[in-house]
């Protein structure tokens, strides 16, 4: 394999962070240049830069299966919502993120797929003001 430098992996990264998340991806950015820049790097080059660049899976699939792992955790709501915004903009639709969720529960208990349901709510009343702000009919399903 090629040697790449970092940069070029940390440009790839930052292009499919912007397809994938977009000003959600640029705040949780900025949200570590004050504490940790190094690691907003990182957060980047390998999971953006090598892992989501990969051919292997397109994006919808990459981001069903985030939501899923993230639901399954059961403690990472910040993320888990930064995730469910991804997976609508990547064309998962809302009764594929609830379906992804649910399904959830069978794997990792009730509680982790009611705290998934209830991010995916906060995010969907998100989109929903956001559609009536940017004066859309309605929201994306």
């Amino acid at each position: 394999m090629k040697e790449q430098t970092m940069s070029e992996r940390y440009q790839r990264g930052l292009e499919k962070l912007r397809e994938i998340d977009g000003a959600a991806g640029e705040r949780v950015l900025a949200s570590l240049e004050d504490i940790a820049p190094d690691f907003g790097r990182y957060l980047i080059e390998f999971p953006f830069g090598d892992i989501y660049s990969r051919p292997g899976l397109d994006l919808r699939s990459r981001e069903i299966a985030v939501v899923a792992a993230l639901t399954a955790m059961g403690n990472a709501a910040p993320q888990l919502k930064v995730h469910i915004h991804a997976a609508l903009n990547v064309g998962v639709t809302r009764t594929e993120v609830i379906e992804t969720i649910m399904q959830m529960a069978v794997y990792a208990g009730f509680p982790a797929a009611l705290n998934g349901l209830a991010a995916a709510r906060e995010v969907f009343a998100q989109e929903n003001e956001a559609a009536v702000t940017d004066g859309l009919a309605r929201p994306r399903e």
